[in-house]
């Protein structure tokens, strides 16, 4: 990866929204070639962003209508902050209750649990309870230590069951301490789909962003592949870091979007398992580049705070051939 300055000579970089990349601009002259047709709206707790190469701007309207359609859907389907979702229903039921979910949710939950399971639990989808109980975006000051210490090194992912009944997947709590949070891999899911529903409308060419996740399709108008930067932790005016990416994902996970400081400490929301608290380290950035962004997803939280050669045996062998492209 090369170094940008603080200030990119060679083009602008765009800003839209909330989010640890951003993409390089494309010159008006070749623009006026090859259309590009973006748009910007919330959804997943940050700010979704959906760029297309097209030389008909309804059909590019239709496919960007399209894919933030499907990134909605599978919002409602998988986050834990609604009791309707499928992981609301979960996280709702009694211990020992089998509650019937969509074979998409189970796949993803599949997917959870053998990351949970490959890094013996630095990645578990199973604390949900400790994500609400520090619930960095209100919260002020951190929770009492009685509250969360019994929950450090449990590896509950151990006590969260996917199988089928009547031909359906369903999914069981075996411990009260078990919640399912999918914010680590659903998120990536969610853009991999917007990116299938762009080419299944015709888009070759284009960009599904959604915070610090994004899955590139093809190339802009300018080049051979998209020119992604990369924030810095510090700044958001200043970029760390760019790559290259056609046809492949890259996602960011930081400590500087969701958190609280108190007594100079900073608490972020990327919690640590084995110690149900914000993961201590002087990392504040990781990015990661792979065949999805479900498993660049994962790859990142897994790998938060760890060296980047501990980083790379971890990830060796994973699905979609997750890398570790940046740390700051």
């Amino acid at each position: 990866m090369s170094e940008l300055p603080s200030r990119p000579s060679r083009r602008a970089f765009l800003t839209l929204g909330a989010g640890a990349l951003v993409v390089a601009s494309v010159p008006l002259a070749v623009r006026s070639r090859r259309p590009l047709h973006r748009r910007t709206l919330p959804v997943m707790g940050t700010i979704a962003e959906v760029t297309v190469v097209h030389d008909q701007p309804a059909r590019a309207q239709q496919a960007i209508d399209a894919a933030f359609a499907e990134l909605t859907r599978i919002e409602r389907l998988m986050t834990r902050y609604d009791r309707a979702s499928d992981v609301g229903r979960v996280n709702t039921a009694s211990v020992g209750v089998a509650v019937p979910v969509s074979p998409e949710t189970a796949g993803v939950v599949l997917a959870a649990l053998d990351w949970a399971v490959a890094t013996d639990g630095a990645f578990d989808p199973a604390i949900e309870r400790v994500c609400r109980l520090w619930n960095v975006e209100e919260r002020t000051s951190p929770p009492p230590a009685r509250d969360y210490q019994r929950l450090a090194g449990r590896r509950l992912y151990r006590a969260l069951e996917l199988s089928t009944s009547d031909g359906r997947p369903v999914i069981v709590r075996r411990d009260p301490d078990v919640g399912i949070d999918l914010g680590a891999i659903a998120k990536g899911y969610a853009v991999d789909r917007a990116g299938e529903v762009l080419r299944a409308h015709g888009v070759r060419d284009g960009i599904v962003r959604v915070g610090g996740d994004l899955v590139a399709l093809g190339a802009p108008p300018d080049g051979d592949a998209w020119r992604i930067g990369i924030r810095s932790p510090a700044s958001e005016s200043v970029l760390i870091g760019e790559i290259e990416v056609s046809n492949a994902a890259v996602a960011t996970s930081g400590d500087y979007q969701r958190f609280f400081m108190y007594q100079g400490v900073r608490y972020h929301h990327l919690m640590d398992p084995a110690t149900a608290a914000p993961r201590r380290t002087p990392m504040h950035s990781i990015t990661a580049r792979a065949a999805t962004c479900m498993h660049a997803d994962a790859a990142t939280t897994s790998c938060f705070g760890k060296d980047r050669a501990l980083a790379q045996a971890l990830l060796q062998g994973r699905p979609s051939h997750p890398e570790i492209v940046r740390t700051a």
